[in-house]
C-alpha cells in the first residue's frame, strides 16, 4: 500500500472509516460491511459551574462550564453587606461551531503519533493499532474538575503535567528515590485561542509560592477523600502528590492562579521523555557553552553549538540546572521550553510524512501517558489533535508566568507572582488575546465596543442601577455609589452588597430598552466591550440594571482597560536554539 495516498485495494479510504459517535465523543472504526447509521447533530454534554469549596475565580465568559456541580454558597464581607442582592446569571450560552479549516500538516508533541492512525491504510491493521493505544492510555477521575467534551465550543484550556516520580530504569539518579508518587515538576498551560489560530503555552515554575485549594480525590473504592488545602503560601509542586492529590488538585490550582477555567490534564513521567525524544528520532538543541555535569547527577556532556539527544540525553537536558545562567529553575524552564518548540518542529519537518514514525510517536506518548477520561481514549486524543494541529508554529508562544523573587526570604530560593505583569497575562488570556495577534485582538474589541456603545445616551439622572461587589477591593460598592451619585449625577443607583458569587471581571446586565442608560454608564466607568451583557427582554421602567464589580475593578473613575501586552521574555514554536 502507498502510504501517502491511503488507499486500499477497493479505493476506501481508511480515514473515512473512523466515524465520530455523537453520543460517546468517540472515534469508531466503521467497516464497509458497517449499517450506516442516519448522520446526528453533535450534542455536546452539559457543563456547569465550579465545583463546591472551590476557590477559583467564577467561570470565564467564552469557556465552557465544568461538569456539573452545585454552585457554591456566596462568602459574606463587611464592608459591602447585601441587603437584596439579585442572583449573578453569567451568560452560558454556547457559540456557534465555526466552519472547519482544510487539513494543514501542523502537530504537536502528543498528537502527531495519534494522527498517524488515519493515514495507515488497511482497516485491520488500523484496529489493530487503535486497540493497542486504548490499552496503553492511563486515565484518572478527577471528579468534577475539568470537561466531559475533548473538544467544545470556545478556548481550550490543557495542562500538561510533568510527573517527576523516580520510577523507571536510571530514574533514580535524579533525586529522591522514595519519591514514589511525584510532584508538579515541570508544568505548562496550554492556552488554545477559540478561532484555533494562536496558542500561548506559559510554564509554572516549581517553586511558586501559592496557596493550594481544598480539593477531593477519587479512590479505588469509589470513594472521595477530601484533602485540604494549604493554610500558607506552598510550593507550587506539592500541588501533586502530596496528602493524596490528584491532578485534578493541579488543575484547581492553576484555575486559582489565573482565573481560567481548565478542560483537561495530561501527565506525563521521566521515561516518556526518553521514549518520545528516541522515537522522533533525536531532538536538535543548541548551546552557547559546553555542559559537563559528570559529576553533577544528570551526566549531560555536550559541546558547544547543535547537538541532537535522545533516550537519556534528552531527560538529563531537561533535568540540567548545571552551567546555566544563574543554575536555576527559571534558567531550566527556558531551556524546556526550547526543547518543546525543537521536537514541535521535528514533529511537523520529519514525523508527519512517515506513518510508522508517527505511529512509533503514539506508541511512545501513550505508553507513558495519564489524561482525565474527557480525554481517555484514541479518538478523543484524535479530537483534540485536529484542533490542536490547526495552529501554525509560528503563533505558538513560549513564556515563563511572570514572577519575581520572594521577599519574604533573605536569600531567595521561590518566587511569587509579579504583582505587575502576571495580572497582566491573566486578563489577555481569560479575554483571548493572542501574544502573537495583539493588534488584530484589539482591533476586533474595539469593533465590538463600538457595535455595543453606537445609539443615543440616557442622561445620568435617568439611569438606575444597582451596585454589587463580586470580587473588587473592600467596599467598592458603595465607594462607586457614593461616586456615581455625588458626582456624577446618577441619584437612582443602590448599593446591594456582595454579588452571590465573586465573578471574573466587571459586567453590567441591562435589558435591551435600558441600552442608552447602559451606554451612559459605560462611558462614565469606562467600561469595556466585554463588560457589556445586554439581556433578552425588556425590563419596566422602574427596573434597574445590575453593575457587579469584579477583580479587574480599581476604583471608581478608573477606566476598565484591556492589556496590550506583558513585559516577559517570549519565544515562538518556529524559532530555532541555534540561529544560523
Amino acid at each position: 500500500m502507498d502510504a501517502r495516498s491511503r488507499g486500499q485495494a477497493d479505493g476506501t479510504d481508511p480515514a473515512d472509516q473512523w466515524v465520530l459517535n455523537p453520543e460517546t465523543g468517540d472515534y469508531e472504526l466503521r467497516l464497509n460491511d458497517s449499517p450506516q447509521q442516519p448522520e446526528q447533530p453533535k450534542t455536546p454534554r452539559p457543563r456547569s459551574a465550579a465545583r463546591p469549596g472551590s476557590t477559583a475565580p467564577a467561570r470565564v465568559p467564552g469557556q465552557r462550564g465544568r461538569r456539573a456541580a452545585p454552585t457554591p454558597a456566596p462568602a459574606p464581607a463587611p464592608e459591602d453587606t447585601p441587603a437584596s442582592a439579585p442572583e449573578d446569571t453569567p451568560d452560558h450560552g454556547r457559540r456557534k461551531r465555526r466552519q472547519k479549516r482544510s487539513g494543514k500538516k501542523k502537530a504537536l508533541m502528543w498528537t502527531g503519533g495519534v494522527l498517524g492512525l488515519v493515514l495507515v491504510g488497511g482497516s485491520a491493521f488500523a484496529y489493530y493499532w487503535y486497540d493497542r493505544l486504548s490499552g496503553n492510555i492511563d486515565t484518572v477521575d478527577i471528579g468534577d474538575v475539568g470537561s466531559d467534551e475533548a473538544v467544545a465550543d470556545g478556548p481550550v484550556n490543557l495542562l500538561v503535567i510533568g510527573n517527576d516520580v523516580r520510577t523507571g530504569e536510571g530514574n533514580e539518579a535524579y533525586g529522591n528515590r522514595t519519591n514514589v508518587t511525584g510532584h508538579a515538576d515541570t508544568t505548562l498551560l496550554f492556552h488554545m485561542s477559540e478561532d484555533r489560530t494562536n496558542a500561548t503555552v506559559v510554564s509554572i515554575p516549581r517553586d511558586l509560592m501559592i496557596e493550594i485549594p481544598d480539593c477531593e480525590s477519587k479512590q479505588s473504592d469509589g470513594s472521595t477523600k477530601k484533602i485540604p488545602g494549604s493554610t500558607v503560601a506552598t510550593k507550587f509542586n506539592e500541588s501533586y502528590g502530596v496528602n493524596g492529590r490528584d491532578p485534578g488538585c493541579t488543575m484547581l490550582t492553576v484555575e486559582e492562579i489565573t482565573g481560567l477555567e481548565l478542560d483537561h490534564f495530561m501527565m506525563f513521567d521521566f521515561n516518556a521523555v526518553k521514549t518520545l525524544s528516541t522515537a522522533v528520532g533525536g531532538v536538535k538543541v543548541c548551546l552557547e557553552e559546553p555542559i559537563k555535569d559528570l559529576d553533577g547527577g544528570s551526566g549531560l556532556d555536550l559541546p558547544a553549538g547543535e547537538s541532537t539527544v535522545q533516550g537519556e540525553d534528552a531527560l538529563s537536558f531537561l533535568r540540567n540546572r548545571h552551567g546555566l545562567k544563574n543554575e536555576s529553575d527559571l534558567d531550566r524552564i527556558e531551556m524546556q521550553q526550547k526543547f518543546v518548540a525543537s521536537m514541535l518542529r521535528q514533529l511537523k519537518e520529519d514525523t508527519l510524512d512517515s506513518p510508522s514514525k508517527m505511529l512509533d510517536v503514539a506508541d511512545a506518548a501513550t505508553k507513558s501517558l495519564t489524561v482525565d477520561k474527557g480525554i481517555g481514549s484514541p479518538g478523543k486524543l484524535l479530537a483534540l489533535a485536529k484542533e490542536l494541529g490547526e495552529i501554525d508554529l509560528k503563533n505558538i508562544t513560549l513564556m515563563t508566568l511572570p514572577v519575581v523573587d520572594n521577599p519574604d526570604e533573605p536569600t531567595p530560593v521561590t518566587v511569587v507572582l509579579d504583582p505587575t505583569e502576571a495580572p497582566k497575562l491573566f486578563s489577555m488570556l481569560q479575554n483571548d488575546i493572542s501574544l502573537t495577534e495583539v493588534k488584530k485582538k484589539e482591533k476586533d474589541a474595539k469593533d465590538k465596543q463600538a457595535e455595543l456603545l453606537e445609539g443615543t445616551r440616557a442622561e445620568a439622572s435617568e439611569i438606575r442601577v444597582d451596585v454589587l461587589n463580586g470580587g473588587g477591593p473592600d467596599g467598592a460598592a458603595q465607594d462607586t455609589l457614593a461616586w456615581l451619585q455625588t458626582g456624577q449625577g446618577v441619584a437612582r443607583s443602590s448599593n446591594k452588597g456582595n454579588a452571590p458569587a465573586e465573578v471574573d471581571k466587571t459586567r453590567l446586565e441591562y435589558a435591551p430598552n435600558q441600552a442608552d442608560q447602559a451606554r451612559k454608564l459605560a462611558d462614565l466607568m469606562g467600561l469595556p466591550a466585554s463588560a457589556m451583557k445586554p439581556g433578552a427582554e425588556d425590563a419596566d421602567a422602574t427596573t434597574p440594571m445590575t453593575l457587579t464589580l469584579g477583580p479587574d475593578f480599581k476604583k471608581a473613575g478608573v477606566p476598565i482597560t484591556l492589556p496590550k501586552k506583558v513585559d516577559v521574555k517570549q519565544s515562538r514554536a518556529d524559532e530555532k536554539m541555534c540561529k544560523k
